[in-house]
């Protein structure tokens, strides 16, 4: 998943876990290609970073971060510090090639993307066996511009493409598991301003604008009677237990569904977001930081998510602190494809 260790982000040129300097492209925020890269090739001067590399397989996503906080296609930047370049189109082009510079992913789509170049698509699926495929979606690149989110017209999040790229691998999926990957939760409402920057607007009521993309996929679930769908979230900072109700939700052509939300793993933690009644969460557990940004050096308030699946199918997730203790856990079993 996704970490906040931002490209766009301005650092303090300071040495790092025995490195004697910090490369030159970390002192500004980064716009060139060249500072792009640097901020990868900063991450992997800490030997920690290093070390889980080594021992962890990872599943890469993007989220605005790689970028800039809150990003869309098409805006242009109103930040000072963006002295060469404001286009935030430019700005993705050059971050999405340094995060596959460093972040290698397959083409499992076997062609590439014509308004992209020839770069894969972040969207893919993972395959891991007879029990779990994992569906990684990629929230950023065919988005709407963030508004109030008041549409009555369907807007995009995911776009049309990678919609119905879902559901047509999630019908011919034939593991146990269907893990959706989302670097953005469903039901949190994430403000931009005045605007949204996620899919739930506030309004507590029938879908409009993003949720109208989101009713259309979950109902599109229940039709083609796809099961043991669950959602692994992030991006707001602390992690949380959520379980989608049909029978408390103003929009009700789906069927239930969990979403384990987690993170961050190292900056400042938040929380909790507020919850939109449209697609009927039930809070089944939040935890929170003690003060708003609360600092990654109290491991308590930094949070990551744990799933293990036995041979039997039992899906068991944990939702954990920095120093591994568990904070909530649940076991789901499979119901029959």
């Amino acid at each position: 998943m996704p970490t906040d260790r931002s490209p766009s982000a301005s650092s303090s040129p300071t040495a790092r876990c025995g490195a004697t300097s910090s490369p030159p492209q970390v002192a500004k925020v980064a716009e060139t290609l060249d500072e792009f890269r640097g901020r990868y090739r900063y991450n992997l001067m800490d030997a920690n970073i290093r070390g889980m590399y080594a021992d962890v397989p990872v599943i890469s996503q993007w989220d605005d971060h790689e970028t800039h906080n809150n990003w869309y296609p098409g805006q242009v930047l109103d930040d000072a510090r963006y002295t060469q370049e404001k286009r935030v189109d430019v700005l993705a082009t050059r971050a999405r090639q340094a995060f596959f510079d460093f972040m290698p992913i397959a083409d499992r789509h076997g062609r590439g993307l014509p308004d992209l170049g020839r770069a894969p698509q972040m969207y893919r699926t993972v395959e891991r066996g007879s029990h779990l495929d994992v569906f990684c979606l990629d929230m950023r690149t065919y988005r709407h511009a963030n508004t109030p989110g008041l549409e009555t017209h369907r807007t995009a999040f995911l776009g049309t493409r990678q919609v119905e790229w879902l559901l047509d691998s999630l019908q011919r999926s034939r593991a146990t598991w269907k893990v959706v990957a989302a670097d953005m939760p469903i039901g949190i409402i994430v403000p931009d301003g005045k605007n949204i920057e996620a899919i739930a607007n506030g309004e507590q009521g029938t879908p409009l604008g993003r949720e109208l993309e989101l009713a259309y996929l979950l109902s599109e679930i229940k039709r083609r009677k796809i099961r043991n769908v669950v959602w692994l979230t992030a991006d707001v900072h602390y992690c949380a237990a959520h379980y989608y109700d049909p029978a408390r939700a103003r929009f009700t052509d789906f069927d239930g569904f969990y979403e384990f939300v987690a993170g961050p793993i190292s900056a400042g933690a938040f929380g909790p977001g507020t919850m939109d009644a449209t697609f009927g969460p039930q809070v089944l557990f939040q935890g929170v930081p003690r003060y708003q940004n609360q600092s990654p050096r109290d491991q308590k308030a930094m949070f990551f998510g744990y799933v293990e699946i036995d041979r039997a199918g039992t899906f068991s997730v944990s939702l954990r602190n920095g120093l591994g203790e568990t904070v909530w856990s649940k076991d789901l079993q499979p119901a029959p494809c």
